[in-house]
């Protein structure tokens, strides 16, 4: 009984730093954990479609769709027509965005991805694969989800919304 006490507190662990740092990041950019995946995509990449957005941060073209309108309405991104392809719509940030992502804290996932890449190979596949039992352990193994490690509702791949 005392490995499952430490397993399940360590779950109820990971769940809670979850909580924690999406409660942080509120507070201090006000934005969720899908929207500043977003904000640092288009930093990275510069401007975008929403497909392409979409494509980098593993959800649907749907989810990002919401994500942008929220974004725009938060004078956070800017769209505008091709200049080659007026077809296109593409989307940017605006001045507003830097300083918000000046101020916004390391998401969880870059944090938890910049450890993970430090350790060895060995490591990472034990972890993964552990990780992976647990899934399915909590019959969650079959649920398509995004790459986020926050638990906010949003439209996931399939069209389900999902914690």
């Amino acid at each position: 009984m005392d490995r499952l006490h430490d397993a399940l507190i360590s779950i109820r662990r990971i769940l809670r730093a979850s909580d924690i740092h999406a409660k942080r990041l509120g507070k201090l950019a006000g934005l969720k954990t899908s929207q500043l995946l977003v904000l640092q995509s288009l930093e990275d990449s510069g401007e975008m479609t929403v497909g392409e957005i979409a494509a980098k941060v593993n959800l649907a073209q749907a989810s990002t769709t919401a994500l942008v309108d929220k974004l725009q309405s938060m004078g956070l991104v800017h769209r505008a027509r091709g200049h080659a392809d007026k077809r296109k719509v593409y989307v940017r940030l605006t001045e507003a965005a830097h300083g918000v992502l000046a101020r916004a804290p390391m998401a969880l996932h870059d944090r938890f991805s910049e450890k993970f890449s430090n350790l060895e190979d060995w490591e990472q596949s034990f972890l993964v694969a552990a990780l992976q039992r647990v899934s399915t352990m909590m019959d969650a193994g079959d649920i398509d989800v995004a790459p986020l490690l926050d638990h906010e509702v949003i439209v996931e791949k399939n069209g389900d919304t999902s914690k």
